[in-house]
């Protein structure tokens, strides 16, 4: 074989045919990138080994929505004074007319490097389709090319002024997914009117039929309890048949909608396959600005999603852009104020909320052969804790990281408690040469 890893701990569930724990490990047999055996004391060897220790072996972290077009930008034109989401998306706009391809390939690539170190090996990325020279999408169209080999990169489509708002928006949507875009998406409650925001959730959903592709949209990033286009996107998801390939991102209205409403909303979610995203560290961030005391968290129903069978993951959405001056990458991170947030700290809520920046997040990106099982791509990370709960509390070091079945990134043993300090493991090589 190319790679054993030897007495690992799995998340709970990964290895069904195993009573969890299994106290001497489990060792993961891989072969031209993908993993071939995982059983205890694997009698094979492979031209290189590492030794788990009983240390925590998962899949890979998945960030199913975030804005690489944006990221490594903080400062650019000016620093965000009020802290809104509207200053950050006017501040956006005033960015747009001096954005260069090469700068926006070169921060993309930066941050790509910071995921991997992290054990993030796949990416959802909304990109601004509303400047008519489309260079942001031109420039992660090729970061998509040049980081394949190492990281899925999704792109979304997205009309960050709104498809109906904006002249031109919905041309240039379908010219970016003719381009290699791979996802629709929009921004109902940032069109004019909320008889907009409708029509423009059923335009998209109709042109995603007809070409039968996903949709994520950001829908009802507010706190007004009325932005409901969440309702609509569920409906046209059920009418149209897209039931599975359908997300609605932020939902942060949910937070302030009246309780007998929501009780019609979620069933309504769950018919029709609609899955959920919440972004724990902005949703807290730029929500509830206009409150004074009592003051509104920001995020979404997650327990009560998670509860009614709805799809739920958590995204990083920013990191050092105009609408948020922090983050590093760490969906670790993501999953500690997520957990906090959403008051899930019992032991089920803990795991659920490492799930939704693992396997619930992979879902909704329809990710191909993700897991621990023999025919899944071996792509893995090998952290410094015992199980998932101990990785989100400690925001544990990633000892290793495996992509396509070879060791991309390593934190010795030694180096793993500086890196709870929040520095990043190094990258072995350089992983973007071209």
């Amino acid at each position: 074989m190319d790679l054993i890893i030897r007495r690992a701990m799995l998340p709970p569930g990964a290895a069904p045919q195993y009573k969890e724990p299994v106290d001497i490990g489990i060792d993961i047999g891989i072969e031209a990138g993908r993993i071939v055996a995982v059983e205890p004391k694997l009698a094979a060897s492979a031209r290189e080994e590492i030794d788990a220790a009983g240390s925590l072996v998962t899949p890979p972290f998945v960030d199913p929505h975030f804005h690489m077009d944006a990221t490594l930008s903080y400062g650019l034109p000016r620093v965000n004074a009020s802290g809104t989401l509207l200053e950050g998306i006017a501040l956006w706009g005033e960015l747009k007319p001096d954005l260069t391809q090469e700068a926006l390939i070169e921060r993309a690539l930066q941050y790509c490097d910071w995921a991997v170190a992290r054990g993030l090996l796949a990416i959802r990325s909304h990109v601004d389709v509303c400047d008519p020279r489309l260079l942001a999408v031109e420039a992660l169209v090729e970061v998509k090319r040049r980081v394949a080999p190492y990281l899925d990169l999704q792109l979304v489509a997205f009309p960050q002024d709104g498809v109906l708002r904006s002249p031109g928006a919905f041309e240039n949507l379908k010219r970016s997914i003719a381009m290699g875009v791979d996802v629709v998406g929009g921004i109902p409650h940032f069109e004019r009117t909320m008889a907009d925001g409708a029509q423009s959730v059923r335009l998209l959903c109709e042109y995603a039929a007809e070409q039968g592709l996903r949709v994520d949209m950001h829908c009802d990033e507010s706190d007004d309890p009325m932005s409901r286009h969440i309702e609509t996107l569920a409906a046209e998801t059920h009418r149209l048949g897209l039931h599975g390939r359908v997300t609605g991102s932020h939902l942060t209205s949910m937070h302030s909608m009246d309780n007998y409403y929501v009780s019609k909303l979620l069933p309504l979610m769950r018919e029709s396959g609609v899955a959920a995203i919440a972004n724990p560290l902005i949703n807290i961030t730029l929500q509830g600005r206009s409150d004074t005391y009592p003051k509104r968290r920001g995020m979404t129903r997650v327990p009560e999603m998670m509860a009614a069978g709805i799809n739920v993951a958590f995204g990083h959405d920013c990191v050092m852009d105009p609408w948020y001056s922090l983050g590093s990458g760490d969906m670790l991170e993501v999953a500690h104020m997520g957990l906090h947030v959403a008051q899930m700290t019992g032991v089920d809520g803990m795991r659920a909320c490492f799930d939704a920046v693992t396997v619930n997040a992979a879902r909704i990106l329809g990710l191909e052969g993700y897991g621990i099982a023999p025919g899944c791509a071996a792509n893995l990370v090998l952290l410094d804790a015992r199980d998932p709960v101990e990785a989100i509390r400690l925001r544990a070091a990633r000892l290793a990281v495996v992509s396509r079945g070879k060791v991309v990134s390593r934190a010795p043993a030694a180096r793993a408690a500086l890196s709870l300090e929040g520095r990043p493991a190094q990258v072995d090589f350089k992983l973007h040469p071209d």
